[in-house]
């Protein structure tokens, strides 16, 4: 990779951890670090660990005496990761093929990265496969597009005004919402005990403005989606009045954003 090209991914990824994880992702790492039950001493995986916010909140609970690693395929999120966190190992890799030994962690992580995974059935085996015999898996996923109105309304904007190639992408994080194909899904990679609990959450994002150029120039781009700039001013327009309902009187974007926390363990 050119310095020009891991400059401009951790331009990306800067960008990332500067809006997106106070607006969708920090509430949640507490939320999952309980469910694993985390405790001093241990070892974790974080799979998809982007700038590592889930892993940072594991990092303070197990303390000096355990060890946590950040697992995740983007060089710039990593780079990023490793600025904020030096008591993480951060590895660059894939969830498909994990570089671990079998049963080498107390607990393995994930949040909203499965989603994304090339072969999710394969990656959560291999979860499994690094997991210690009575270790604790535990995944988060966003909840369907049905339950969350503010960004079913923005995809259909998307839609609307720029084609399914540009909304496809806004809807991706959401097509693991359907909780009942989630405990087969990891019932045939080999997990037990599985458990899958809704929780309620909210998304702030500093305005609409914020929310929606998130996606458009930050999250489009990386998949391959350009729009001009005369095609994002439209739906910029657009979007203060469609998604106005969900501005507060000091301008902040605030709505509700559930997820499914499943929880596991190995065979």
């Amino acid at each position: 990779m050119s310095e020009s090209s891991l400059e401009s991914k951790i331009e990306g990824a800067n960008a990332y951890e500067s809006l997106m994880v106070p607006a969708l992702f920090e509430e949640w790492a507490p939320r999952v670090a309980d469910a694993a039950r985390i405790r001093p001493g241990e070892r974790v995986l974080d799979l998809a660990c982007g700038t590592g916010v889930l892993g940072r909140e594991v990092a303070r609970r197990v303390g000096p005496g355990g060890s946590v690693v950040g697992l995740d395929p983007s060089p710039g999120m990593l780079e990023v990761a490793r600025r904020l966190e030096s008591g993480v190992e951060w590895q660059e890799g894939a969830a498909e093929s994990l570089p671990f030994p079998d049963e080498s962690f107390d607990a393995v992580v994930s949040q909203f990265g499965l989603m994304f995974f090339e072969d999710r059935s394969r990656a959560l085996r291999e979860a499994l496969r690094v997991l210690d015999r009575e270790g604790r898996l535990v995944v988060a996923v966003w909840d369907s597009l049905d339950q969350i109105s503010a960004y079913r309304r923005f995809v259909a904007l998307v839609e609307r005004m720029a084609g399914t190639a540009a909304a496809d992408p806004i809807r991706a994080p959401f097509v693991l919402g359907d909780e009942d194909e989630l405990i087969p899904l990891f019932a045939e990679a080999g997990a037990e005990s599985i458990e899958v609990l809704t929780h309620a959450g909210t998304a702030r994002f500093p305005s609409v403005r914020e929310m929606v150029e998130a996606d458009l120039r930050g999250w489009l781009p990386l998949v391959g989606v350009v729009l001009s700039e005369e095609r994002i001013s439209a739906i910029l327009e657009e979007a203060e009045r469609e998604l106005g309902r969900y501005v507060m009187p000091d301008g902040r974007m605030v709505f509700d954003m559930s997820a499914h926390l499943i929880t596991a363990q190995k065979t």
